[in-house]
C-alpha cells in the first residue's frame, strides 16, 4: 500500500429521475441528521455555496437547506461511497435539520419511541 494520497475523480450513478441519495451527518458528533436526494444541480450549488442543497421530489425543485427556516448546513466535506450511488454531506448544523423541529429526522424508533431532541417549534418557524 502506498501512504501517498490518491486522487481519483469518482463516476456518480444517478438513478432514472437523475437522483442520489445524500445523507447529511454531523461532522462533529457523526450523529446522522438527515436523507435527502440531490441532483447534479444540487450538487453543484453545494459545491460552490458551502451550503447544503437537495432535490425535493414532492416539490419538484431544489432547495437550499435553511431557505425558509434558517437551520442551514454549512459542508465541511463531501464523500461518495464506491458504488458512486449515494453521497454524504459531512455538515456543521446551524438549528434542527428535521422539519418537525427534531434535531435529526431520525428522531423515532420504529415503534414509535420519540428519542430524539426537540431543538425548535415549526409552528413559528413555518409561519
Amino acid at each position: 500500500m502506498s501512504d501517498a494520497a490518491e486522487t481519483t475523480e469518482p463516476d456518480l450513478a444517478f438513478d432514472e429521475q437523475e437522483l442520489l441519495p445524500a445523507v447529511a451527518q454531523d461532522a462533529d458528533t457523526g450523529e446522522v441528521l438527515m436523507l435527502a436526494y440531490v441532483t447534479e444541480e444540487a450538487l453543484e450549488h453545494t459545491r460552490e455555496t458551502g451550503l447544503a442543497h437537495y432535490y425535493s421530489r414532492s416539490r419538484d425543485e431544489l432547495w437550499k437547506k435553511g431557505g425558509s427556516s434558517g437551520h442551514t448546513q454549512a459542508i465541511e466535506e463531501v464523500r461518495v461511497d464506491c458504488d458512486g450511488d449515494a453521497i454524504l454531506y459531512l455538515v456543521d448544523q446551524d438549528g434542527g435539520a428535521c422539519h418537525t423541529g427534531y434535531e435529526s429526522c431520525f428522531y423515532r424508533t420504529v415503534d414509535g419511541d420519540v428519542v430524539g431532541e426537540r431543538v425548535f417549534d415549526p409552528d413559528e418557524v413555518y409561519e
